[in-house]
């Protein structure tokens, strides 16, 4: 099924003779998009084909997909702009591995991607090797010009495969999850703590007129701008993530079946569901176990609790007597912090309790990575926000309703792709993300 890729760049005498660029700069995005192209493949490197085509939810897409759509985005937004003369691969995989760019053209539907047993997986990793030769090709030979065009919308590919990186990670979680077998993604040895972390407490801010989003300096998204100031009142922040023995409290005390902590669509869907503890938990002999990419293990009570929903989250916040935090409260609070943590480059992809890890960061622990940390703030956009034209406006802006703020990254996460001014978005019902818990509280 895989044709050869038609990637004519013209290399006659006139093209032999243009101005090439500073080769520091294409030399080195070339290397950063090899880098992550690489460790897309290293991530799947160890499933079996039967596991890259199973779609266990709606919200789940295959491994192979993941594999095709990353391929695609750089095919359509770069290779058909920029190459002359260039004819798809296959030309129907613009249909099959399109995700939601109205402007690119037709779709497939997202929740049957896991009826397409065809291109097969060999089939889709042979159309990524295609892809990467003409990317390659194409910015090796390009004027200074031309890369200065290419530049951007290559950087915003890089970024979008760590954002489909992290899916493949918990994607593939999820589908592990539906087998009693309970798989293992990656063999790693994770020892349950034996020394309790240090209570949790909360660090005071006082009030401040602060700036809000990104600076405009290196890359960033659409929806971390434009930058702004905002009033944020006195609050506390929480030094370090819930954990799971914090959480397991709130379970004692009957958290799930008492309505009062509960935002209605909240407790509707709660019973809706039939949910008493966070995704992935299963309890066996009155214990608690978790299911993770390790294998499935008893609960480590020093772990951060994941895989919850904004609902839960909420609700555990009412119980605890605290609320979650807004997302400007989490990015003053990340100001002056350094980025570190546990990020999917350890290739741990679990969350590690808060004392493993000694602290540069003065009152704050996992503030980056182990686990998403939901805000109570609407995914709405900032101040002069307008989406861009075309079908990369459609990236960010048109998602920002009925959804909620996440900062911080997870386990999942890399490390090179998250900010400080990040603003990831979920659904509050959606549990299949590293999502977890910082709680904040308000000061008279």
């Amino acid at each position: 099924m895989i044709q050869a890729a038609v990637a004519t760049v013209n290399r006659t005498a006139t093209a032999q003779s243009r101005s090439r660029p500073d080769s520091s700069p294409a030399k080195s995005l070339l290397a950063r998009f090899r880098e992550v192209r690489n460790f897309t493949a290293r991530l799947a490197e160890n499933l079996a084909p039967e596991d890259c085509v199973v779609q266990s939810m709606p919200d789940v897409s295959p491994t192979k997909w993941h594999l095709a759509h990353t391929s695609w985005f750089f095919e359509t937004f770069i290779l058909k702009k920029w190459v002359p003369g260039y004819r798809d691969a296959v030309p129907e995989y613009a249909y099959l591995f399109n995700s939601y760019y109205n402007a690119a053209g037709a779709m497939h539907r997202r929740d049957l991607r896991g009826l397409i047993s065809r291109p097969t997986v060999e089939e889709a990793k042979k159309y990524r090797v295609s892809i990467d030769s003409d990317i390659d090709a194409l910015v090796s030979d390009a004027d200074e010009k031309l890369f200065r065009e290419i530049e951007p919308i290559l950087t915003l590919g890089i970024h979008h495969e760590q954002q489909h990186q992290e899916l493949l990670i918990t994607d593939i979680k999820h589908v592990f999850a539906q087998n009693p077998l309970y798989p293992v993604f990656r063999q790693h040895k994770i020892e349950n703590d034996k020394v309790d972390i240090d209570p949790l407490k909360f660090v005071e801010f006082d009030e401040a007129t602060v700036e809000i989003g990104h600076d405009g300096s290196g890359f960033a998204y659409d929806n971390e701008g434009p930058r702004h100031r905002a009033l944020v009142l006195p609050f506390s922040l929480a030094d370090r993530l819930v954990s799971n023995r914090e959480y397991l409290q709130f379970m004692a005390d009957n958290g799930y079946s008492r309505p009062e902590f509960w935002l209605s669509l909240g407790w509707i869907t709660v019973n809706e569901q039939n949910w008493r503890a966070p995704l992935y938990w299963i309890e066996r002999d009155s214990e608690w176990w978790n299911f993770t990419l390790s294998g499935l293990r008893k609960i480590d009570p020093n772990e951060p609790v994941t895989h919850l929903s904004y609902f839960e989250a909420d609700a555990y916040a009412n119980w605890a007597g605290a609320r979650l935090p807004t997302e400007f409260e989490s990015e003053r609070a990340a100001a002056k912090i350094d980025i570190d943590g546990n990020f999917v480059e350890s290739e741990r992809f679990h969350p590690a309790p808060a004392r493993r890890r000694a602290s540069s960061n003065g009152d704050f622990q996992q503030i980056f990575g182990d686990a998403w940390e939901w805000t109570r703030s609407s995914y709405s956009p900032y101040p002069g926000y307008r989406a861009g034209p075309g079908a990369l406006g459609e990236y960010n802006g048109k998602f920002m309703c009925n959804q909620y703020v996440l900062r911080g990254g997870s386990c999942a996460t890399s490390r090179t792709h998250i900010r400080k001014t990040y603003r990831n978005f979920f659904p509050p019902d959606k549990r299949w993300q590293f999502t977890g818990i910082r709680l904040a509280g308000d000061l008279s």
